[in-house]
């Protein structure tokens, strides 16, 4: 054992009384001077061989701490750990989560060509239009055809003059209407603008304002929703939003909106005029047709030739009286150039016979 005793002897020389009592180990002790030869207890004398670092190097000749080993680096900041109720975060590009586009909102590509404003088309009721006598882009010539082709021109050529004039969004709309129900007007107003959409230079857009029958939308087979008078009492509303493309190249729809006791009042404010604007607005060749409640029987119509730079005023032969055809013309006098179309003749004083000539053989 190399461990010194607890209680070393003096190393003092000890007189004869106390070497004559003294045990012989302590004698012993005193006489070789065992403390010269007891080197002193250190920490590393009671680690084992094992855990000696002198042991495992011995010919290093130096005493090594038993901390020789090295600790290994720890970076100053340790990474914090998620807060409870976030995910990880992804270790690739390919984790990235994907955001979700809002609610009613489809992804935008990262390209596209520029499409038209509206996208989705409705298709119209060709069969009933056919049956009905409607000129449609698959009738072949006939005499109709022509004839609406010649009104068609003349208003064209006389909103091209209006337009020099300076005349404004007024020389590119036009107000179709007849003194009375049943004389014809809706017939004229859509084959007016079957005939404008057949033009290379211009578009129609062809607005219901007949709201207690709507029988553009009706007869077209088109859905009825919000339209020209809601646009102009709701300043959020875009009427461009409200128009309805049909699946006949250059030609719309626009309802009159939901009616109200107030229709001819909104017509007849600042802002009616603001949203036509809008409406024709990067389109200088567009045309706005507005099939009108008859005259005697509202004062829509009249409202609505204020806003026009033609009226096309539709006379049913044999049944429109002069008087209504007077009274009609007077209402309309907003309207800088108010003309009549004769309907449902069936002869011509001049022997005129459009169509003829298509079926010419000799």
């Amino acid at each position: 054992m190399n461990e010194p005793l607890k209680n070393p002897m003096p190393q003092q020389p000890m007189s004869q009384p106390e070497a004559s009592h003294s045990s012989l180990i302590q004698r012993a002790m005193h006489a070789f001077d065992r403390g010269q030869f007891v080197p002193p207890s250190s920490p590393v004398d009671m680690l084992s061989s094992t855990l000696n670092p002198a042991s495992l190097n011995p010919a290093a000749g130096t005493y090594a701490p038993p901390y020789a080993a090295q600790p290994v680096y720890a970076p100053q900041y340790a990474p914090q750990a998620a807060p409870q109720g976030y995910a990880p975060p992804p270790q690739a590009y390919g984790d990235m989560p994907q955001y979700a586009a809002p609610q009613g909102y489809a992804p935008q590509p990262q390209y596209a060509p520029a499409q038209p404003a509206h996208q989705s088309f409705h298709r119209i009721n060709h069969q009933r239009l056919m049956q009905e006598g409607f000129i449609t882009p698959g009738s072949g010539p006939s005499a109709q055809l022509e004839e609406f082709r010649i009104v068609k021109r003349q208003l064209l050529e006389q909103g091209e003059d209006l337009r020099r004039q300076g005349a404004g969004v007024a020389a590119q709309c036009i107000v179709v209407t007849s003194a009375h129900a049943e004389e014809g007007k809706t017939f004229c107003a859509i084959n007016l603008a079957m005939s404008i959409a057949a033009e290379k230079d211009n578009d129609v857009v062809l607005v219901d304002l007949d709201m207690a029958r709507f029988s553009v939308l009706t007869t077209l087979g088109l859905p009825n929703g919000p339209g020209l008078v809601d646009a102009i009492a709701d300043p959020r509303l875009d009427v461009r939003d409200c128009v309805v493309t049909t699946d006949v190249p250059g030609l719309s729809v626009l309802s009159g909106g939901r009616p109200s006791n107030s229709d001819a009042e909104y017509l007849a404010s600042a802002r009616a005029r603001l949203v036509l604007e809008q409406l024709v607005e990067g389109k200088p060749n567009r045309i706005v047709l507005f099939d009108t409640p008859p005259v005697l029987a509202a004062s829509l119509a009249g409202e609505v030739a204020k806003l026009s730079g033609q009226a096309v005023l539709v006379v049913m032969a044999d049944k429109t009286s002069g008087s209504a055809v007077q009274d009609a013309a007077g209402l309309l006098a907003g309207c800088p150039n108010v003309q009549a179309l004769l309907n449902g003749v069936q002869y011509s004083l001049s022997g005129r016979r459009f169509g003829s000539y298509h079926n010419y053989r000799g």
